[in-house]
């Protein structure tokens, strides 16, 4: 489900990975603290699926992903998109019929768990893009898409956006601040114990990461620089583009939507992250959401 770019910057040639999708490697523990956090699929006019990735939900109706997600690859959105709220959304997937029987991901809201329409699954025909067009004017890659559901979910609490300019406060005083921060999302997963490159398991992780740069050239005030925290390198991968990046970690406040990484074995390198604690960004999804966030 990966995209691989090459991008040159200050003369130097470096292979990004994203995803309409970009999942939680190795210290990732399953995720039932953020129910609003859903695996998305997106599709065309005539609902042939496109990619997958992760969003969440700001309100009952309203998704924030990545720009990536949304973009159709041609200068417009995708036509339809479907997400699934269970943490274990597409866990039995069936290679062989190309669907999960329990929640019918990725073509269905209905399955043997009953149909969840308008309760843990809902579909969309109306989505958004800030401008991303294939990180073109990097580091300000626009990164963040919204989606409008057709059928409201509600649930017992929702992600929050930042307030801007929230995190500028860890440049000034990064020694005094905290700089863990809370990843999620329905990505693939490196593991070494099976032998594997990576697994998709294509149920809800989350992990821990620690800040490693606000202010470089790849970030510039538009992007955080993340990396694994502990010995086992908790982040994201191929699968969780458009997931929340919480901070403070024990929080719903999001900060910033999965967006990019380095290439590397494993996806267990640094992780970059498009920043919503952006006035320009919020005033943004207030004007194709229609809220006041």
């Amino acid at each position: 489900m990966r995209r691989i770019l090459a991008l040159v910057m200050a003369g130097a040639m470096l292979t990004i990975s994203v995803g309409p999708t970009a999942a939680i490697t190795k210290n990732y523990q399953k995720d039932f603290e953020h129910p609003f956090v859903g695996l998305i699929g997106f599709y065309d006019s005539d609902w042939n699926w496109v990619h997958r990735c992760t969003g969440e939900l700001l309100s009952p109706t309203v998704v924030l992903t990545a720009g990536h997600c949304t973009d159709d690859g041609m200068g417009g959105v995708n036509a339809h998109a479907r997400i699934w709220f269970q943490q274990d959304a597409g866990v039995n997937y069936d290679p062989a019929t190309e669907q999960d029987p329990v929640t019918g991901y990725p073509t269905a809201c209905t399955g043997t768990g009953g149909d969840q329409l308008g309760i843990l699954c809902a579909t969309s025909g109306e989505m958004y893009n800030y401008g991303f067009n294939y990180f073109a004017g990097f580091p300000n890659t626009h990164d963040v898409g919204i989606v409008i559901l057709d059928q409201p979910i509600f649930m017992p609490e929702y992600a929050s956006l930042a307030p801007p300019q929230v995190l500028d406060d860890l440049i000034k005083a990064r020694g005094t601040q905290d700089t863990a921060f809370g990843v999620s999302g329905y990505g693939i997963s490196f593991s070494a114990k099976r032998g594997a490159y990576a697994i998709s398991f294509r149920e809800r992780l989350m992990a821990t990461e620690k800040l490693v740069n606000l202010v470089s050239a790849n970030n510039d005030g538009y992007n955080i620089q993340l990396n694994g925290n502990g010995d086992n390198r908790g982040g994201t991968c191929s699968g969780d583009s458009g997931g929340p990046v919480f901070w403070p970690a024990d929080t719903n406040q999001v900060v910033a939507v999965t967006s990019w990484g380095m290439a590397n074995a494993g996806c267990r390198g640094d992780g970059w992250y498009y920043r919503t604690d952006r006035r320009a960004v919020i005033d943004w999804i207030n004007s194709v959401a229609g809220t006041s966030f």
